[in-house]
């Protein structure tokens, strides 16, 4: 591994393409944070957000350092017949199958769950528990990320300056991606969808089954983009008639009042 740089138009070609990977990849951690985080009370929810993205940069970089060791769990560990399971299709597997139940569970919860507002029934989330699976779900994401980056140069010194800038973006975004998402409900179980989607990629990478990365941010980026086009034709209806259309109301753990204090305290 180096920690030299030596400026070519490779080594520029590549710092690129890792860039634009953990800002892709950091976009997941953010709406995957931010739904964790809405289960505290609202003026946690910041709190959270910011702690999970610089404890998940920070283990980034720590695996970057363990390089060496994070190869190591490409050896397979155990077989099942024919099939041989590594430490890092472990995890994986662990990872996706836990994302697969978040996912679920909140998008039943969202549409056929019960306004508890926090209350002893429905048992309100501490800060200890969340920012515990944010860290589990930031080591599946930051082992997939590292043994990419690693595949792609062994300069230590380039993958760790991209993983500091892009966390830096993430961090300033954070805040407007929460607003986002939760002032439209439709992106919302959009962003859900896709993190089910993710959930079954990581399954399926823990199996050993390697899945184009461009088979599943295609499908997300054209989801997003019609999803674009149905919020500017619904703003172009809005202002054309002069009515605001009420959207979709989700259940939620928390009263109207305290879902807009914690989107004002996000923008703030």
């Amino acid at each position: 591994m180096e920690f030299a740089l030596e400026f070519t138009p490779d080594l520029a070609i590549v710092f690129v393409t890792l860039f634009v990977l953990e800002v892709v990849l950091g976009v997941d951690n953010v709406i995957f944070i931010s739904i964790l985080a809405s289960k505290l009370p609202p003026e946690q929810q910041a709190k959270a957000r910011n702690l999970g993205l610089t404890l998940a940069m920070l283990m980034r970089v720590l695996l970057v350092l363990f390089a060496g060791w994070i190869i190591t769990l490409e050896e397979n560990l155990f077989h099942i017949g024919e099939m041989g399971f590594s430490g890092r299709e472990l995890i994986l597997l662990a990872g996706g199958l836990f994302l697969l139940y978040k996912a679920v569970k909140e998008i039943h919860h969202r549409l056929e769950g019960d306004d508890d507002h926090g209350s002893a029934v429905g048992g309100r989330a501490t800060f200890g528990a969340v920012l515990a699976q944010i860290l589990a779900l930031d080591l599946v994401f930051s082992l997939d990320s590292v043994i990419t980056a690693v595949g792609m140069t062994s300069n230590m010194l380039v993958i760790i300056t991209v993983v500091v800038l892009s966390f830096g973006l993430m961090l300033f975004a954070a805040k407007h991606i929460f607003t986002f998402v939760n002032k439209h409900p439709t992106v919302k179980m959009l962003a859900l969808a896709f993190l089910m989607l993710i959930g079954v990629f990581l399954v399926a990478e823990g199996f050993g089954v390697h899945i184009d990365k461009v088979l599943i941010y295609g499908p997300m980026a054209f989801a997003i983009l019609v999803e674009g086009l149905n919020l500017v034709a619904a703003a172009r209806k809005r202002k054309r008639t002069g009515q605001a259309s009420e959207p979709v109301h989700l259940h939620s753990g928390y009263t109207p009042e305290e879902e807009a204090q914690a989107t004002s305290d996000a923008k703030g």
